[in-house]
């Protein structure tokens, strides 16, 4: 059965990359070849990339034109996107996923193929936490504090405990990765 694993870019203070909240200038401002290489080796283990509506309308006008380190396996990873109402665009290809969250992840992980990653807006993410169908939490932590932006993680009904499985420094850039999964998985 495959994983679902959420890639995040966070601050140290847990806010996620709003538009607003200066992290994406932090990001854009940061020179870490050897992290963007490694995101990239990343993004090529995926079966599938899945996203919700917001994110695939920002995507697909920024990856099919990119040079960006991991715009090319952006490009060809089949992609998976969570909506009722949006349609696959030739030019960036994906397959709609329309109904129940829930059900649809579970269709996915029980298709053969490598683990799905998730690397999605405030929204859809909250909707997979909430849901407990995050097998991985694989965490960008940069190294800038924004005082303010949306959580990544939503209030929760009850604490969830989760266990280290792998961390990575990079020192050019200060960026953590901290990888993690539910304690009881």
């Amino acid at each position: 059965m495959r994983k679902l694993i959420l890639t995040y870019y966070v601050s140290l203070d847990g806010k996620s990359a709003d538009a607003d909240n200066g992290i994406r200038d932090v990001m854009d401002a940061m020179d870490d070849t050897e992290q963007e290489e490694y995101y990239a080796s990343q993004l090529w283990e995926a079966g599938a990339f899945l996203m919700g509506r917001n994110s695939y309308e920002a995507m697909k006008g920024y990856w099919p034109t990119s040079d960006h380190p991991s715009a090319k396996a952006m490009n060809e990873i089949p992609k998976v996107v969570f909506s009722r109402t949006v349609q696959s665009d030739d030019a960036w290809p994906a397959r709609i996923a329309s109904g129940d969250t829930a059900e649809e992840i579970a269709k996915l992980k029980a298709e053969p193929g490598r683990d799905l990653v998730a690397c999605a807006g405030n929204e859809f993410t909250h909707s997979l936490i909430k849901l407990g169908v995050v097998d991985e939490y694989r965490l960008w932590v940069l190294p800038a504090v924004t005082g303010k932006g949306t959580a990544l993680f939503p209030e929760l009904d009850e604490a969830v405990r989760l266990r280290l499985v792998k961390s990575k420094a990079f020192a050019s850039s200060g960026i953590l990765e901290l990888c993690y999964a539910p304690a009881d998985k």
